[in-house]
Protein backbone atom coordinates (compact mmCIF):
# COMPACT_ATOMS: atom_id res chain seq x y z
CA UNK A 1 0.00 0.00 0.00
CA UNK A 2 0.83 3.91 -0.73
CA UNK A 3 0.79 6.66 1.86
CA UNK A 4 1.85 10.07 0.91
CA UNK A 5 3.19 12.98 2.79
CA UNK A 6 2.78 16.19 1.58
CA UNK A 7 5.19 18.61 3.72
CA UNK A 8 3.82 22.48 4.27
CA UNK A 9 6.29 25.00 5.38
CA UNK A 10 8.62 27.84 4.14
CA UNK A 11 8.41 31.64 5.65
CA UNK A 12 7.39 32.93 2.01
CA UNK A 13 9.54 35.77 2.05
CA UNK A 14 10.06 35.64 -1.58
CA UNK A 15 6.85 36.55 -2.56
CA UNK A 16 6.84 39.30 0.47
CA UNK A 17 4.48 41.06 0.85
CA UNK A 18 1.92 39.01 -0.26
CA UNK A 19 2.96 36.25 1.88
CA UNK A 20 4.75 36.61 5.25
CA UNK A 21 5.48 33.95 7.75
CA UNK A 22 1.89 32.61 8.75
CA UNK A 23 1.11 32.86 4.99
CA UNK A 24 3.84 31.23 2.63
CA UNK A 25 3.82 30.80 -0.86
CA UNK A 26 1.13 27.81 -1.34
CA UNK A 27 -1.60 29.89 -0.12
CA UNK A 28 -1.69 33.08 -2.50
CA UNK A 29 -4.97 32.66 -3.94
CA UNK A 30 -3.55 34.07 -7.16
CA UNK A 31 -4.12 30.63 -9.48
CA UNK A 32 -6.93 30.46 -11.80
CA UNK A 33 -9.08 26.78 -11.84
CA UNK A 34 -10.88 25.81 -14.36
CA UNK A 35 -14.19 27.92 -12.74
CA UNK A 36 -12.32 30.72 -13.21
CA UNK A 37 -12.15 31.15 -9.60
CA UNK A 38 -8.89 31.97 -7.99
CA UNK A 39 -7.14 29.27 -5.58
CA UNK A 40 -4.07 28.39 -3.96
CA UNK A 41 -1.06 26.37 -4.82
CA UNK A 42 -2.02 23.69 -1.57
CA UNK A 43 -5.93 23.76 -2.81
CA UNK A 44 -4.33 22.91 -6.60
CA UNK A 45 -2.35 19.84 -5.59
CA UNK A 46 -5.20 19.14 -3.02
CA UNK A 47 -7.54 18.62 -6.33
CA UNK A 48 -5.39 16.48 -8.25
CA UNK A 49 -4.87 14.50 -5.58
CA UNK A 50 -8.69 13.92 -5.21
CA UNK A 51 -8.89 13.21 -8.80
CA UNK A 52 -6.80 10.82 -8.61
CA UNK A 53 -8.10 9.42 -5.92
CA UNK A 54 -5.26 9.82 -3.42
CA UNK A 55 -6.87 12.09 -0.80
CA UNK A 56 -7.26 9.24 1.62
CA UNK A 57 -3.88 8.24 1.25
CA UNK A 58 -2.66 11.42 1.84
CA UNK A 59 -1.72 13.37 5.35
CA UNK A 60 -0.01 16.73 5.69
CA UNK A 61 2.88 17.98 7.58
CA UNK A 62 2.92 21.01 9.13
CA UNK A 63 3.80 23.87 11.92
CA UNK A 64 1.56 24.79 14.12
CA UNK A 65 1.42 28.61 12.29
CA UNK A 66 0.07 27.03 9.22
CA UNK A 67 -2.70 24.58 10.60
CA UNK A 68 -6.03 27.50 10.53
CA UNK A 69 -5.11 28.72 6.79
CA UNK A 70 -4.64 24.74 5.71
CA UNK A 71 -7.93 24.04 7.36
CA UNK A 72 -9.57 27.40 5.90
CA UNK A 73 -8.57 26.11 2.43
CA UNK A 74 -8.79 22.51 2.39
CA UNK A 75 -11.17 22.26 5.07
CA UNK A 76 -11.33 20.43 8.73
CA UNK A 77 -11.42 17.18 7.34
CA UNK A 78 -7.62 17.32 6.33
CA UNK A 79 -5.30 14.69 8.19
CA UNK A 80 -2.55 16.83 10.10
CA UNK A 81 0.29 16.35 11.33
CA UNK A 82 1.71 19.04 13.83
CA UNK A 83 5.32 20.02 14.13
CA UNK A 84 5.85 21.25 17.54
CA UNK A 85 8.49 23.81 16.65
CA UNK A 86 9.94 24.12 12.86
CA UNK A 87 13.14 21.33 12.24
CA UNK A 88 13.69 21.51 8.89
CA UNK A 89 12.35 18.49 6.84
CA UNK A 90 14.47 15.16 8.09
CA UNK A 91 12.55 15.79 11.67
CA UNK A 92 9.12 16.40 9.81
CA UNK A 93 8.95 13.48 7.67
CA UNK A 94 10.83 11.09 11.07
CA UNK A 95 7.09 13.02 13.10
CA UNK A 96 4.83 11.66 10.03
CA UNK A 97 6.53 8.27 9.64
CA UNK A 98 5.97 7.60 13.13
CA UNK A 99 2.47 8.82 12.59
CA UNK A 100 2.02 6.26 9.87
CA UNK A 101 3.58 3.52 11.73
CA UNK A 102 1.84 3.98 15.27
CA UNK A 103 -1.61 5.68 14.63
CA UNK A 104 -2.73 4.68 11.39
CA UNK A 105 -0.98 1.16 11.86
CA UNK A 106 1.15 1.31 8.77
CA UNK A 107 2.35 -1.92 7.88
CA UNK A 108 6.36 -1.86 7.35
CA UNK A 109 6.74 -2.49 3.80
CA UNK A 110 4.02 -0.02 2.94
CA UNK A 111 5.39 2.47 0.25
CA UNK A 112 5.77 6.12 1.54
CA UNK A 113 6.07 8.91 -0.60
CA UNK A 114 6.94 12.56 0.10
CA UNK A 115 5.80 15.48 -1.64
CA UNK A 116 6.05 19.51 -1.38
CA UNK A 117 2.91 20.42 -1.04
CA UNK A 118 3.64 23.84 -3.62
CA UNK A 119 3.96 21.51 -6.67
CA UNK A 120 2.85 23.64 -9.92
CA UNK A 121 2.48 20.20 -12.16
CA UNK A 122 -0.36 18.72 -14.60
CA UNK A 123 -2.78 15.92 -13.19
CA UNK A 124 -0.03 13.53 -15.36
CA UNK A 125 2.92 13.93 -12.37
CA UNK A 126 0.13 11.59 -9.95
CA UNK A 127 -0.23 9.27 -12.44
CA UNK A 128 4.17 8.95 -12.09
CA UNK A 129 3.69 9.16 -8.30
CA UNK A 130 2.02 6.03 -8.35
CA UNK A 131 4.56 4.59 -10.72
CA UNK A 132 6.95 5.04 -8.20
CA UNK A 133 5.33 3.01 -5.67
CA UNK A 134 5.38 0.23 -8.14
CA UNK A 135 9.47 1.03 -9.01
CA UNK A 136 10.03 0.74 -5.27
CA UNK A 137 8.07 -2.83 -4.81
CA UNK A 138 9.85 -4.03 -7.95
CA UNK A 139 13.41 -2.71 -7.36
CA UNK A 140 13.86 -3.17 -3.84
CA UNK A 141 15.85 0.17 -3.70
CA UNK A 142 16.04 2.10 -0.15
CA UNK A 143 14.97 5.25 -1.77
CA UNK A 144 13.16 6.05 -4.96
CA UNK A 145 13.41 9.72 -6.32
CA UNK A 146 11.43 11.92 -9.03
CA UNK A 147 13.30 14.40 -11.13
CA UNK A 148 12.19 16.42 -13.86
CA UNK A 149 14.18 15.95 -17.08
CA UNK A 150 15.91 19.53 -18.15
CA UNK A 151 14.34 21.28 -20.89
CA UNK A 152 17.31 23.83 -20.07
CA UNK A 153 20.57 24.24 -18.27
CA UNK A 154 19.90 26.31 -14.92
CA UNK A 155 21.74 26.93 -11.86
CA UNK A 156 18.71 27.10 -10.02
CA UNK A 157 18.10 23.58 -9.01
CA UNK A 158 20.01 20.37 -7.98
CA UNK A 159 20.51 17.10 -10.32
CA UNK A 160 20.51 13.65 -9.89
CA UNK A 161 23.47 11.71 -11.81
CA UNK A 162 22.81 8.68 -13.15
CA UNK A 163 24.81 5.94 -12.30
CA UNK A 164 24.13 3.47 -15.26
CA UNK A 165 21.56 4.38 -18.43
CA UNK A 166 17.88 4.74 -18.22
CA UNK A 167 16.04 1.10 -18.31
CA UNK A 168 12.65 0.22 -17.52
CA UNK A 169 10.97 -2.05 -14.97
CA UNK A 170 7.18 -3.40 -15.81
CA UNK A 171 7.00 -0.44 -18.32
CA UNK A 172 8.38 2.05 -15.60
CA UNK A 173 11.67 4.40 -16.67
CA UNK A 174 13.98 4.85 -14.07
CA UNK A 175 18.18 4.95 -13.50
CA UNK A 176 20.13 3.71 -10.59
CA UNK A 177 21.66 6.40 -8.82
CA UNK A 178 25.78 7.77 -8.65
CA UNK A 179 25.92 11.23 -7.18
CA UNK A 180 23.90 14.68 -7.05
CA UNK A 181 25.23 18.06 -7.88
CA UNK A 182 23.72 21.02 -6.08
CA UNK A 183 22.71 24.16 -8.31
CA UNK A 184 25.83 24.08 -10.98
CA UNK A 185 26.71 26.90 -13.14
CA UNK A 186 25.85 27.04 -16.54
CA UNK A 187 28.07 25.00 -18.39
CA UNK A 188 28.78 22.31 -15.49
CA UNK A 189 24.50 21.87 -16.06
CA UNK A 190 24.79 21.71 -19.43
CA UNK A 191 27.62 18.75 -19.03
CA UNK A 192 24.96 17.02 -16.70
CA UNK A 193 21.98 17.73 -18.87
CA UNK A 194 24.64 15.75 -21.78
CA UNK A 195 24.75 12.80 -18.86
CA UNK A 196 20.61 12.44 -18.63
CA UNK A 197 21.31 14.04 -15.53
CA UNK A 198 17.35 15.28 -14.03
CA UNK A 199 16.26 18.46 -11.98
CA UNK A 200 15.97 17.21 -8.32
CA UNK A 201 12.20 18.23 -7.50
CA UNK A 202 12.45 17.68 -3.68
CA UNK A 203 9.87 13.49 -4.19
CA UNK A 204 10.94 10.78 -2.05
CA UNK A 205 10.00 7.49 -1.68
CA UNK A 206 10.54 4.61 0.81
CA UNK A 207 9.62 1.89 2.46
CA UNK A 208 8.46 2.47 5.85
CA UNK A 209 10.51 -0.11 7.53
CA UNK A 210 13.26 2.05 5.64
CA UNK A 211 12.88 5.48 8.11
CA UNK A 212 11.76 3.53 11.50
CA UNK A 213 15.15 2.40 10.73
CA UNK A 214 16.32 5.33 10.70
CA UNK A 215 14.75 6.79 14.21
CA UNK A 216 16.37 3.65 16.00
CA UNK A 217 19.81 4.07 14.76
CA UNK A 218 19.35 7.78 15.91
CA UNK A 219 18.30 6.55 19.63
CA UNK A 220 14.82 8.34 18.71
CA UNK A 221 11.47 6.89 19.70
CA UNK A 222 9.19 5.31 16.88
CA UNK A 223 5.88 6.00 18.36
CA UNK A 224 4.21 8.99 17.72
CA UNK A 225 3.15 10.24 21.16
CA UNK A 226 7.12 10.01 22.33
CA UNK A 227 8.57 11.37 18.85
CA UNK A 228 6.32 14.58 19.49
CA UNK A 229 8.03 14.56 23.29
CA UNK A 230 11.73 14.79 22.32
CA UNK A 231 10.72 16.54 18.72
CA UNK A 232 13.11 19.34 19.92
CA UNK A 233 16.19 17.08 20.76
CA UNK A 234 15.94 16.24 16.99
CA UNK A 235 18.79 17.34 14.99
CA UNK A 236 17.99 20.08 12.71
CA UNK A 237 18.82 18.78 9.27
CA UNK A 238 17.51 18.36 5.62
CA UNK A 239 16.00 14.97 4.76
CA UNK A 240 18.56 15.42 1.68
CA UNK A 241 21.71 15.38 4.16
CA UNK A 242 20.06 12.77 6.55
CA UNK A 243 19.04 10.26 4.69
CA UNK A 244 19.39 11.02 0.81
CA UNK A 245 23.20 11.38 0.74
CA UNK A 246 24.04 8.24 3.34
CA UNK A 247 21.86 5.84 0.85
CA UNK A 248 23.74 3.68 -1.44
CA UNK A 249 21.23 1.62 -3.21
CA UNK A 250 18.95 4.80 -5.28
CA UNK A 251 16.79 4.73 -7.85
CA UNK A 252 15.34 7.90 -9.61
CA UNK A 253 12.25 8.08 -11.96
CA UNK A 254 12.65 10.73 -14.53
CA UNK A 255 9.58 12.94 -15.49
CA UNK A 256 8.71 14.48 -18.79
CA UNK A 257 5.59 16.48 -18.16
CA UNK A 258 4.88 19.79 -16.96
CA UNK A 259 6.90 21.27 -13.85
CA UNK A 260 7.47 24.71 -12.26
CA UNK A 261 9.04 26.00 -9.17
CA UNK A 262 6.63 29.23 -8.29
CA UNK A 263 8.92 30.88 -5.71
CA UNK A 264 9.66 34.20 -7.46
CA UNK A 265 7.42 36.69 -8.66
CA UNK A 266 9.16 35.97 -12.02
CA UNK A 267 8.07 32.70 -12.11
CA UNK A 268 4.76 33.12 -10.49
CA UNK A 269 3.15 35.74 -12.73
CA UNK A 270 3.83 33.23 -15.61
CA UNK A 271 0.64 31.13 -14.43
CA UNK A 272 -1.32 34.33 -13.53
CA UNK A 273 -3.50 34.84 -16.81
CA UNK A 274 -4.61 38.21 -15.71
CA UNK A 275 -2.02 41.20 -15.19
CA UNK A 276 -5.04 42.80 -13.07
CA UNK A 277 -6.13 41.52 -9.77
CA UNK A 278 -7.74 44.05 -7.31
CA UNK A 279 -8.34 47.72 -7.90
CA UNK A 280 -6.12 49.48 -9.95
CA UNK A 281 -5.73 50.50 -13.58
CA UNK A 282 -3.09 49.22 -15.93
CA UNK A 283 -2.28 51.07 -19.92
CA UNK A 284 -1.65 48.85 -22.43
CA UNK A 285 2.04 50.07 -23.03
CA UNK A 286 2.64 48.39 -19.71
CA UNK A 287 3.60 45.06 -21.05
CA UNK A 288 3.93 42.33 -19.00
CA UNK A 289 3.66 44.52 -15.96
CA UNK A 290 1.67 42.21 -12.91
CA UNK A 291 -0.37 44.20 -10.33
CA UNK A 292 -1.61 42.01 -7.54
CA UNK A 293 -3.48 44.27 -4.89
CA UNK A 294 -5.09 43.42 -1.70
CA UNK A 295 -5.81 46.65 -0.11
CA UNK A 296 -8.61 49.07 -0.92
CA UNK A 297 -6.89 51.93 -2.40
CA UNK A 298 -6.12 51.58 -6.06
CA UNK A 299 -2.91 51.07 -8.30
CA UNK A 300 -2.07 52.95 -11.62
CA UNK A 301 0.71 51.90 -13.35
CA UNK A 302 1.78 53.88 -16.95
CA UNK A 303 3.65 53.03 -19.68
CA UNK A 304 5.75 50.56 -17.19
CA UNK A 305 7.02 47.42 -18.65
CA UNK A 306 7.76 43.96 -16.88
CA UNK A 307 6.91 45.03 -13.36
CA UNK A 308 5.69 43.02 -10.90
CA UNK A 309 3.70 45.78 -8.53
CA UNK A 310 2.46 43.98 -5.49
CA UNK A 311 0.22 45.40 -2.08
CA UNK A 312 -0.67 44.00 0.73
CA UNK A 313 -1.21 45.46 4.38
CA UNK A 314 1.97 43.82 5.33
CA UNK A 315 3.49 46.55 2.54
CA UNK A 316 4.07 47.09 -1.04
CA UNK A 317 6.74 46.24 -3.85
CA UNK A 318 7.57 47.69 -7.14
CA UNK A 319 10.16 45.60 -8.91
CA UNK A 320 12.08 44.88 -12.27
CA UNK A 321 10.30 41.21 -12.64
CA UNK A 322 13.94 39.76 -13.15
CA UNK A 323 15.38 41.71 -9.88
CA UNK A 324 12.06 40.30 -7.66
CA UNK A 325 14.21 37.65 -6.24
CA UNK A 326 16.46 40.30 -4.61
CA UNK A 327 13.99 40.78 -1.92
CA UNK A 328 15.96 38.65 0.12
CA UNK A 329 18.74 41.22 0.17
CA UNK A 330 16.47 43.68 0.79
CA UNK A 331 13.80 43.26 3.06
CA UNK A 332 14.80 42.49 6.57
CA UNK A 333 12.27 40.29 7.59
CA UNK A 334 10.94 39.31 10.92
CA UNK A 335 10.97 42.66 11.86
CA UNK A 336 6.85 43.13 11.84
CA UNK A 337 4.28 41.08 12.70
CA UNK A 338 1.94 39.46 9.72
CA UNK A 339 -0.92 42.27 9.04
CA UNK A 340 -3.29 39.93 7.42
CA UNK A 341 -4.10 36.41 8.29
CA UNK A 342 -6.77 33.68 7.57
CA UNK A 343 -7.70 31.10 10.00
CA UNK A 344 -10.64 28.40 10.30
CA UNK A 345 -13.22 30.70 10.69
CA UNK A 346 -12.48 33.36 8.07
CA UNK A 347 -9.65 36.39 8.31
CA UNK A 348 -8.82 39.86 9.38
CA UNK A 349 -6.65 42.39 8.79
CA UNK A 350 -4.76 44.89 11.15
CA UNK A 351 -5.88 48.22 10.54
CA UNK A 352 -3.64 49.93 13.24
CA UNK A 353 -1.29 49.52 15.67
CA UNK A 354 0.53 52.24 18.37
CA UNK A 355 2.43 51.27 21.15
CA UNK A 356 2.06 54.35 23.76
CA UNK A 357 4.95 55.46 26.00
CA UNK A 358 3.90 53.88 28.95
CA UNK A 359 3.85 50.78 27.74
CA UNK A 360 -0.15 50.29 26.49
CA UNK A 361 -0.76 49.16 23.00
CA UNK A 362 -3.82 49.23 21.09
CA UNK A 363 -4.45 47.37 18.15
CA UNK A 364 -6.91 47.88 15.76
CA UNK A 365 -8.52 44.65 13.26
CA UNK A 366 -11.03 44.05 10.94
CA UNK A 367 -12.25 40.91 11.16
CA UNK A 368 -14.54 38.76 9.12
CA UNK A 369 -16.09 35.52 10.36
CA UNK A 370 -17.73 33.65 7.39
CA UNK A 371 -21.02 31.63 7.92
CA UNK A 372 -21.58 28.69 9.89
CA UNK A 373 -18.00 29.30 11.37
CA UNK A 374 -17.15 30.23 15.18
CA UNK A 375 -13.97 31.41 17.33
CA UNK A 376 -12.47 29.06 20.20
CA UNK A 377 -14.57 29.58 23.28
CA UNK A 378 -11.61 31.50 24.88
CA UNK A 379 -10.17 34.30 27.69
CA UNK A 380 -6.89 36.56 27.37
CA UNK A 381 -4.50 36.94 29.70
CA UNK A 382 -3.19 40.38 29.04
CA UNK A 383 -6.12 42.32 26.94
CA UNK A 384 -9.10 43.08 26.79
CA UNK A 385 -11.23 43.80 23.72
CA UNK A 386 -14.42 46.09 22.45
CA UNK A 387 -15.99 44.33 19.17
CA UNK A 388 -18.07 46.92 16.85
CA UNK A 389 -20.11 44.28 14.36
CA UNK A 390 -20.15 46.31 11.18
CA UNK A 391 -22.38 43.96 9.34
CA UNK A 392 -24.02 40.41 10.00
CA UNK A 393 -25.35 38.59 12.42
CA UNK A 394 -24.09 36.36 14.63
CA UNK A 395 -24.79 34.35 18.38
CA UNK A 396 -22.15 34.77 20.78
CA UNK A 397 -21.23 33.44 24.40
CA UNK A 398 -19.72 35.41 27.00
CA UNK A 399 -19.10 34.41 30.67
CA UNK A 400 -21.73 31.87 29.68
CA UNK A 401 -24.36 34.57 28.63
CA UNK A 402 -26.01 33.92 25.11
CA UNK A 403 -27.02 36.85 23.23
CA UNK A 404 -27.74 37.49 19.51
CA UNK A 405 -25.40 40.22 18.28
CA UNK A 406 -25.81 42.36 14.63
CA UNK A 407 -24.98 45.87 12.90
CA UNK A 408 -23.85 48.65 15.30
CA UNK A 409 -23.73 46.43 18.60
CA UNK A 410 -20.69 47.22 20.71
CA UNK A 411 -19.23 44.41 22.94
CA UNK A 412 -16.90 45.12 25.47
CA UNK A 413 -14.78 41.94 26.78
CA UNK A 414 -12.45 42.50 29.93
CA UNK A 415 -9.11 40.63 30.54
CA UNK A 416 -10.13 37.00 31.25
CA UNK A 417 -13.94 37.11 30.13
CA UNK A 418 -14.55 33.62 28.78
CA UNK A 419 -15.99 34.15 25.13
CA UNK A 420 -17.03 33.02 21.49
CA UNK A 421 -18.96 34.00 18.25
CA UNK A 422 -20.86 31.97 15.74
CA UNK A 423 -21.47 33.77 12.38
CA UNK A 424 -25.36 32.72 11.68
CA UNK A 425 -24.41 35.27 8.45
CA UNK A 426 -20.91 36.29 7.32
CA UNK A 427 -20.05 38.91 10.17
CA UNK A 428 -17.67 41.55 10.07
CA UNK A 429 -16.57 43.57 12.84
CA UNK A 430 -13.65 46.07 14.20
CA UNK A 431 -11.68 44.90 17.17
CA UNK A 432 -9.72 47.38 19.46
CA UNK A 433 -7.76 45.50 21.57
CA UNK A 434 -6.12 47.22 24.47
CA UNK A 435 -3.22 45.62 27.06
CA UNK A 436 0.37 45.69 27.50
CA UNK A 437 1.46 42.96 25.46
CA UNK A 438 -1.09 42.36 21.97
CA UNK A 439 0.19 39.15 20.45
CA UNK A 440 -1.96 35.99 18.65
CA UNK A 441 -0.41 33.81 21.55
CA UNK A 442 -2.61 35.67 24.46
CA UNK A 443 -5.33 33.24 24.40
CA UNK A 444 -6.43 30.32 26.33
CA UNK A 445 -8.71 28.32 24.35
CA UNK A 446 -11.19 26.20 26.20
CA UNK A 447 -13.41 24.28 23.86
CA UNK A 448 -12.89 24.61 19.13
CA UNK A 449 -16.03 23.50 18.32
CA UNK A 450 -19.53 25.22 18.70
CA UNK A 451 -21.01 21.46 19.60
CA UNK A 452 -18.22 21.10 22.65
CA UNK A 453 -19.50 24.73 23.75
CA UNK A 454 -23.20 23.85 23.53
CA UNK A 455 -22.62 20.75 25.69
CA UNK A 456 -20.12 22.32 28.08
CA UNK A 457 -20.53 25.78 28.52
CA UNK A 458 -24.34 26.30 27.52
CA UNK A 459 -26.23 23.11 28.67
Amino acid sequence: MMHIILLSGGSGNRLWPLSNDTRSKQFLKILECASGQRESMVQRVWGQLGQKNLRERSVLATGRSQVELIQSQLGPEVELIVEPERRDTFPAIALAAGYLYSVKGAALSDVVIVLPVDLFVEDLFFDKVKELESLMVHTKAELGLMGVSPDHPSSKFGYIVPQSPITEAHGTEFFRVSHFVEKPDGPAALRLMEQSAIWNCGVFAFRLEYMIEHLIQRSLPIQYDELLNQYSRMEKISFDYAVVEQATNIVAMPYRGIWKDLGTWDALTEEVRTPLIGKGTLTEDSTRTHVINELDIPITVIGAPNLIVAASPDGILVSEKNASMRIKDVMKFGEQRPMYEERRWGRYRVLDYIKYPNGNEVLTKRICILQGKNLSYQYHLHRSEVWTVVSGVGEMVLDGNVRSIGKGDVIVIPAGAKHSLRAITDIEMIEVQTGSELVEEDVVRLAMKWEEIEVNVLS
